[in-house]
């Protein structure tokens, strides 16, 4: 899901949009017969036309436009219809459009995107439910919010009960993180493992979004690189691991990566949040997609969910309202529905396994008699809420995914023994500066 990104809209780009765009973004007397909605896979799509299309007027027609996120091309779309917008037909100017954790601010300081509240018309009151950090990312320097997401994304560690047995001889939430509650003992659990036949992570990039949200300095510090500490110790865990026969040198999103999670497979654990649990993992852990979410079919209930070593948060999805929209009353009502009805909330989290973003709705589903069929039937909602509540994205910047990408593409090579570290470091030095030539060592 995360793919590449470019650096961030063209000067000009903004600069020649500001006057012209920011003028019509206001609400609109006459609404538009189509509401184009720019995503990049169908995540959101069905979200909405379940929870949200009945509501959709008779005369207006809804239109999905997708671009898939590889090699960048959902940005280089969007980036080409929001310069275009002013000049668009009617039924063909950009409603809503979405975009992710790793480059949202790329589009939060421009005048691509409408004020939530002074342009779109949500009060306060309306978003007051939601978890601080998810209104955080989408504040602009002048503090007016650009986007509203429907899901939080807290994460933790999710294994399979039969290995969590094998090898601590039990498969209960509370045991296993007890055996898992720092680093330290995650590394000893890997070495229990091993012995047993068994890895305790996929790959290289399985836990590197853990280390890298538990930073504490930014990527670019002025017009520098910096590497935080967490950074470097990710690189030294991996190695060791991969050294060590504790993964088994699969990159993230590979179908070696996820061959660990079939019913055969030898993966002990993944690390990821809500929407990695249920849109990713899941549907690779079954034999026959035909048969469904049914327990047996594969790996599918063999699974339970824990905090593990560090609490950290992954990605996310915002809807953002599209400056020049003329369907602007529309959008309010989508993202009032979507992301602030707590009825709503709830449905979504009990129906489709988001996290969702409203604390008094995560709050009554973790005192539910909810349960999570995938994860053996275990409530898990609990323990996202704290995690949720206490996330921190005041190191975020533009460069964060450019730099993830680079530097796990960087140091594969040094994983799998083919360059020494110093070689490794300047494969990574040299990409990034090839993408961002602005930055320095």
């Amino acid at each position: 899901m995360k793919k590449l990104v470019a650096t961030a809209l063209s000067v000009a780009m903004v600069a020649g949009a500001a006057s012209t765009l920011v003028s019509c973004s206001g609400s609109s007397a006459k609404a538009g017969k189509v509401l184009n909605i720019y995503v990049w896979n169908d995540e959101f799509k069905s979200r909405f036309e379940t929870y949200y299309a009945s509501k959709v007027p008779a005369d207006v027609k809804v239109n999905f436009v997708q671009t898939p996120n590889q090699d960048n091309a959902y940005q280089n779309k969007l980036d080409e219809v929001l310069k275009a917008q002013k000049d668009a037909a009617a039924d063909e100017k950009v409603d809503i459009f979405l975009v992710e954790a790793d480059y949202a601010l790329k589009y939060v300081d421009t005048p691509y995107t409408m004020d939530v509240i002074k342009e779109i018309g949500l009060t306060e009151a309306d978003l007051a439910n939601q978890f601080k950090y998810t209104k955080d990312i989408m504040t602009d320097s002048k503090g007016a919010l650009k986007g509203v997401s429907w899901q939080g994304c807290p994460g933790g560690f999710i294994y399979r009960r039969s290995i969590a047995k094998a090898v601590l001889g039990s498969d209960d939430p509370a045991v296993v993180q007890e055996a898992l509650a720092d680093w330290n003992k995650f590394d000893a659990v890997a070495a229990k493992a091993k012995s047993k036949g068994y890895f305790m992570l996929s790959g290289f990039d399985d836990d590197f979004r853990v280390f890298s949200d538990n930073v504490t300095t930014k990527w670019v510090v002025g017009d520098k690189i910096t590497i935080d500490p967490m950074i470097e110790r990710w690189i030294d865990q991996t190695k060791e691991y991969t050294d060590k026969g504790y993964n088994n040198k699969a990159n993230l999103w590979s179908a070696e990566s996820f061959a660990g999670a079939k019913k055969d497979g030898k993966v002990f654990g993944y690390f990821g949040p809500a929407w990695f649990l249920d849109f990713c993992l899941c549907p690779n852990t079954l034999d026959d997609p035909e048969k469904g979410n049914v327990v047996g079919n594969g790996s599918y209930g063999d699974w339970a969910f824990c905090k593990g070593p560090m609490g950290f948060s992954w990605g996310g999805t915002w809807i953002c309202g599209a400056a020049g929209s003329d369907n602007v009353e529309l959008i309010k009502d989508v993202m009032k529905t979507l992301t602030c009805d707590k009825e709503t909330m709830v449905k979504i989290a009990t129906e489709m396994g988001d996290f969702t973003n409203n604390e008094p709705a995560m709050r009554e589903v973790a005192a539910s008699d909810y349960k999570n069929e995938f994860l053996g039937g275990q409530n898990h909602v609990a323990l996202f809420i704290d995690s949720a509540a206490s996330i921190d994205k005041s190191c975020m910047s533009m460069y964060d995914q450019g730099m993830c990408e680079k530097i796990q593409a960087a140091f594969a090579d040094y994983f799998n023994g083919k360059v020494d570290k110093e070689t490794a470091w300047n494969n990574f030095y040299t990409s990034i500066m090839e993408k961002y030539p602005n930055l320095q060592k």
